[in-house]
């Protein structure tokens, strides 16, 4: 018997964290919740929009910890931090909100996304419908399905849901058998591209470069990790890359906005100022 990965230990936990989840909750108490829920603030129109005019469309990402670095972020004040991308020029926010691997929280998100006006994306395994509403019920605007977390009918099931209940979806993909399985099995226009490889956890632009060619024009390019820097910036543009997901650099800094203006708004100087994370 092999050992188990660490995506297929987490797999593994998440699904007993939604059995213990729905014990507490109920699917109709969750929906009814979603229902009363603000009011989505359109995730992937945002992006669309920003990366329309050539201009970076950053989904910059509240992260406390996670399973390779262990703790990120000290100082971890989610409302500050969401406040001070807003600043910084962020269109998006994504919120860490697995516990176990991530000390990630639900209260996270909500903390984050009444800090600003932004929209934001649930960061976490979803593996269940019941976590689609849940999302939802928080005040999420978006959820990520990983391909590679999920089989074709669960990744077509959740998408439905999602749309059933007003979130976009953002599919993430590692490889070339994920990039198709995505796109056949879903419609969604957010295509993110993690540069991690999930096996050496080693990082390399190349793979949203080497993926490009193969993505629908009518799909918006996300590249995940590896961004560190204004070359890696600059790489992307001229590849006609606008959107990026990061978050371990910005959550490195001792202002993360200011950090995020610093990488992708240069041109502006650096003016996020006055918060307690400066």
């Amino acid at each position: 018997m092999s050992v188990p990965t660490v995506l297929e230990k987490i797999l593994a936990r998440k699904a007993e964290e939604v059995a213990e989840r729905r014990a507490r909750v109920s699917l109709a108490e969750l929906e009814a919740q979603a229902k009363a829920a603000d009011a989505p603030r359109g995730f992937a129109n945002a992006l669309i929009a920003q990366a329309k005019l050539k201009q970076p469309a950053v989904i910059a990402e509240v992260k406390k910890a996670s399973p390779s670095k262990g703790v990120i972020r000290e100082n971890f004040v989610p409302a500050e931090i969401a406040a001070s991308y807003e600043k910084g020029g962020a269109t998006c926010l994504s919120v860490l909100t697995d516990i176990d691997y991530f000390q990630g929280s639900d209260l996270f998100l909500q903390q984050a996304r009444a800090a600003c006006k932004l929209p934001v994306i649930r960061k976490d395994f979803m593996v269940d419908p019941y976590q689609i509403v849940e999302a939802r019920a928080l005040g999420a605007d978006c959820v990520l399905l990983i391909v590679s977390a999920l089989d074709d009918v669960k990744m077509a099931e959740l998408a439905a849901v999602a749309k059933s209940v007003g979130l976009d979806v953002l599919v993430e993909v590692h490889d070339g058998d994920e990039l198709e399985r995505a796109l056949k099995t879903l419609d969604t226009p957010l295509v993110g591209v993690n540069n991690r490889n999930l096996h050496t956890f080693e990082v390399s632009l190349e793979n949203t470069l080497d993926l490009l060619p193969r993505i629908p024009r009518d799909r918006l390019v996300i590249t995940e990790s590896g961004i560190v820097n204004r070359a890696d910036v600059e790489l992307m543009e001229i590849s006609g890359v606008y959107s990026f997901l990061v978050g371990e650099t910005f959550m490195r800094a001792e202002n993360p906005g200011a950090e995020l203006q610093r990488l992708f708004f240069p041109e502006r100087g650096v003016t996020v100022s006055g918060s307690t994370l400066d």
